[in-house]
C-alpha cells in the first residue's frame, strides 16, 4: 500500500494572471500517492487554469512546482506526459472509426519486421484494459461501445501514454448513468490502491462524498481550503466555495417569498416530467404570469441544462412542455422566440453579444430574427427601437451606433436584455444576468426583473447569489447533481436553501 503521507505532487505559492483577470493568487495543492483528490469551485474560480498548469497547457507567473520531490517546469502537455501526468477530458478525443486496441496505442503501436503488430497490438490493449478490470472486445471500433466504455479507453490510453503517477479526470461522469459511474469508480480505487495520485473534478456532491479522500476549494482565483472528505460536512463544502460564513446565517434576517397575484387558472408554461438524459432528470416546474421563479444550485446542478430545454436549444427525450395551455411539439429557439419565450444566456462574451456589431445592431437582433430577413427594419425603426430600450434600460452609450464591445460589462448585459425585450416576450429566461457587472447594475437589472412581472410578465432567474435569488423572486427551485429536489414559496433563508442544495450528510 503507497504512504498516504507521501505528496506525489505539491505547488507553492501559484500565481498566474491573463489579460484583466487575476486566475490563480498564491495558490497551494499537494496530490498524495494513493489518493483521489477532489478538486471544485464555482465558475471562474480557478480549478482549469489550475488544471492547465500541471499539464504544461500554461506557465505560471510565480510558484514552485514538485513531483515526487523534485522540482519541475511542465513546457506542454507531451512533456507532462513523459512526467506521468496524464488528463482524461470530459469530451473523450478519440476515434470512433478505429478500434479499441488502435485508439490505445494509435501512435505506439508494437511492430515486426516494419509493419503493424495487430495481434501483438491486441494483446497489449488487452493486458492494460485488465489492469482496469476491463473485459472487451478490442478489435471492435471504439463508436460501437457505450460512452463509459469509450471513457475507459481513454484512461487506458491515458495510463499507457507514459509510466503514469498521476490522472486527471475532468467532468468524467457528467454523461454517464449511475451503474457506469459505479464501474468508474471501482477503476478509480483500484488506480488509487496501485498509488496513483488523482485529481478528481466534478460538481456532483454525491459523487465527492463516495469516492475522494480530500477536496481542495477554490474561489476566484484563491485557495479556500483543502479538508478531508470525512471530516467535512455538506453545508460547509457549499459555504466556502459560495463564500459563505455558517455562523453568519444565524444573524441573517428570514425573507418572505411571496407574489402579490393570486395564481388561478393554468400556468403560462407547465413542464412535466420534462429531462434529457446526461442533462437534467425529469422535472415538474409550473410557471405563471406577474410570477418570477427562481432556479438555485451549485454549478453542474442543472440550472443551465434546465434553461435550454425550456428555450429549445437542447431537445427532451422525456416529459412534456406547455406554453400559454398549448403542448409545444417543435423545440427550437426560433419556435421559443415565435411563442413569446426570450432567453439571456449566461456567457453573454461567447453566446450574447456580438462584439463587432453597434448596441443598435445587436438590440435589434432578435426582433429582426423573428420577423425573418425578408421583412426587414427600416434603419429608422431600428433606431426607434434601441433608442427606446437604451432610454428604458438607462444604457450608458454615446450613442445607439457605439460598438457593443466598448461598453462595461454591466451595460452589455442591459444591451442583451434590450434585444429580449424587443421582442416583447411572455416569459423571460435569466441566466446569471447579474454576474460580472457593478453593485449598481445588479441592482437595476433586479429592479427591472420585478418591474416585469407586475406588468405580467413571467420570469425564470438563475443566479449563483442566493442573497440575489431570494431578493428578486418569488418562488425557488432548488437543483441537485442535475434533479430538482424541492421547492420554496414561503418564508425561508439562505441556510435553508443551501441545506437543500447539500443534501443528505
Amino acid at each position: 500500500m503507497p504512504d498516504k503521507n507521501t505528496n506525489l505532487l505539491s505547488m507553492r505559492g501559484v500565481f498566474k494572471a491573463f489579460p484583466g483577470v487575476q486566475a490563480l493568487e498564491n495558490v497551494d495543492f499537494d496530490l498524495r500517492k494513493g489518493e483521489i483528490h477532489a478538486l471544485v469551485g464555482e465558475n471562474g474560480a480557478g480549478k482549469s487554469t489550475l488544471v492547465k498548469i500541471i499539464t504544461g497547457v500554461e506557465r505560471p507567473d510565480a510558484g514552485t512546482i514538485t513531483l515526487d520531490g523534485e522540482p519541475i517546469q511542465t513546457k506542454s502537455p507531451q512533456h507532462a506526459q513523459e512526467l506521468g501526468i496524464s488528463t482524461v477530458y470530459q469530451e473523450i478525443n478519440l476515434c470512433e472509426n478505429l478500434s479499441i486496441a488502435e485508439n490505445i496505442l494509435l501512435g505506439r503501436e508494437p511492430r515486426k519486421f516494419g509493419r503493424i503488430d495487430w495481434r501483438g497490438m491486441q494483446e497489449k490493449a488487452n493486458k492494460i484494459l485488465q489492469r482496469l478490470g476491463v473485459d472487451i472486445d478490442v478489435t471492435k471500433d471504439l463508436g460501437e461501445y457505450s460512452l463509459a466504455v469509450q471513457q475507459m479507453a481513454a484512461i487506458a490510453r491515458a495510463l499507457d501514454i507514459s509510466e503514469a503517477k498521476i490522472l486527471i479526470l475532468d467532468e468524467p461522469t457528467s454523461s454517464l448513468d449511475a451503474h457506469e459511474t459505479a464501474q468508474l469508480f471501482e477503476v478509480m480505487r483500484k488506480l488509487k490502491k496501485e498509488g496513483l495520485g488523482i485529481i478528481f473534478i466534478t460538481h456532483f456532491l454525491d459523487q465527492i462524498y463516495e469516492v475522494t479522500d480530500r477536496i481542495t476549494i477554490l474561489r476566484n482565483g484563491q485557495l479556500v481550503g483543502t479538508h478531508e472528505t470525512s471530516a467535512l460536512p455538506r453545508l460547509e463544502l457549499i459555504a466556502q466555495m459560495i463564500g459563505r460564513v455558517i455562523g453568519d446565517f444565524h444573524d441573517m434576517t428570514q425573507i418572505k417569498l411571496k407574489s402579490d397575484k393570486a395564481h388561478t387558472g393554468e400556468p403560462l408554461l407547465r413542464a412535466k416530467g420534462l429531462g434529457k438524459f446526461g442533462s437534467i432528470a425529469p422535472f415538474d416546474l409550473d410557471l405563471y404570469a406577474g410570477e418570477v421563479v427562481g432556479l438555485a444550485g451549485l454549478l453542474g446542478s442543472g440550472r443551465t441544462e434546465t434553461a435550454q430545454l425550456l428555450f429549445g436549444i437542447d431537445k427532451p427525450d422525456s416529459g412534456t412542455l406547455t406554453m400559454a395551455g398549448s403542448e409545444v411539439k417543435s423545440f427550437s429557439p426560433v419556435d421559443s422566440i415565435s411563442k413569446g419565450i426570450a432567453f439571456c444566456p449566461e456567457d453573454r462574451k461567447a453566446d450574447g453579444i456580438v462584439d463587432e456589431l453597434t448596441v443598435r445592431e445587436n438590440i435589434i437582433l432578435a426582433i429582426q430574427s423573428n420577423r425573418g430577413w425578408a421583412k426587414r427594419l427600416t434603419k429608422q425603426q431600428q433606431y426607434e427601437v434601441a433608442e427606446k430600450f437604451i432610454r428604458m434600460l438607462n444604457i450608458s452609450t454615446p450613442s445607439a451606433d457605439q460598438a457593443v464591445k466598448n461598453l462595461s460589462g454591466g451595460n452589455q448585459q442591459k444591451v442583451i436584455l434590450a434585444r429580449w425585450l424587443a421582442t416583447n416576450p411572455q416569459l423571460l429566461i435569466l441566466d446569471e444576468p447579474t454576474r460580472g457587472i457593478d453593485i449598481g447594475a445588479k441592482a437595476e437589472i433586479q429592479k427591472l426583473v420585478l418591474e416585469l412581472a407586475e406588468e405580467g410578465k413571467a420570469c425564470i432567474f438563475i443566479s449563483s447569489e442566493l442573497e440575489e435569488v431570494l431578493r428578486t423572486c418569488h418562488r425557488i427551485a432548488v437543483l441537485r447533481d442535475q434533479h430538482k429536489v424541492t421547492e420554496f414559496s414561503d418564508e425561508v433563508d439562505e441556510q435553508t436553501v443551501m441545506q437543500a442544495m447539500a443534501g443528505s450528510e
